[in-house]
């Protein structure tokens, strides 16, 4: 076994938080009259997406270790494989030594050989499968992170309407 620990480093919450603090943020702005724009700090907006900017590289450290933990469950799993294997050679070689069940025994250890290759292909898919599982849903949590940063970056871009031109008195 492994000395591997035994779940994956916590998702900071302070990541989260930032998040809703720059949603609120957002949605509490002094709106501009007749207007859905609002009105933002420049330096606190960039000061608030610098402080989230540094926070993911957690999120990033989560994946990586669900990315060795499925190294080691593969490895603990084909070392698993491996030791059946011998153990069944080793059955198998005590038979083909007792002459009188020659024939038996070279059927058994075959059996036992087939039987072990199954269970450590099973057990190998299984860990890619969990491990593809674990993979797929924090690609999917950095992804839609990713889209949100990228949503209120192109909302703080986005031009504002020109005012109107005021009446010209003649």
């Amino acid at each position: 076994m492994t000395d591997a620990p035994q779940g994956p480093p916590p998702i900071p919450g302070e990541f989260l938080d930032m998040f809703e603090e720059l949603i609120q943020y957002v949605e509490e702005a002094r709106t501009i009259p007749l207007s859905k724009n609002v009105v933002l700090e420049k330096d606190d907006l960039i000061a608030r997406l610098d402080h989230l900017k540094r926070l993911l590289p957690e999120e990033l450290r989560a994946a990586r270790w669900m990315v060795r933990r499925r190294e080691a469950y593969k490895a603990e799993n084909e070392e698993k494989a491996r030791s059946i294997l011998m153990s069944a050679r080793q059955r198998a070689d005590e038979m083909v030594a007792e002459s009188s069940i020659v024939n038996e025994a070279v059927e058994e250890a075959n059996r036992l050989v087939r039987n072990a290759e199954a269970e450590a292909a099973r057990v190998r898919l299984e860990a890619e499968d969990l491990a593809e599982a674990r993979l797929s849903e924090a690609e999917t949590i950095l992804g839609e992170l990713l889209q949100e940063v990228r949503d209120a970056r192109a909302e703080l871009h986005r031009p504002q309407p020109a005012a109107p031109e005021p009446p010209i008195s003649q």
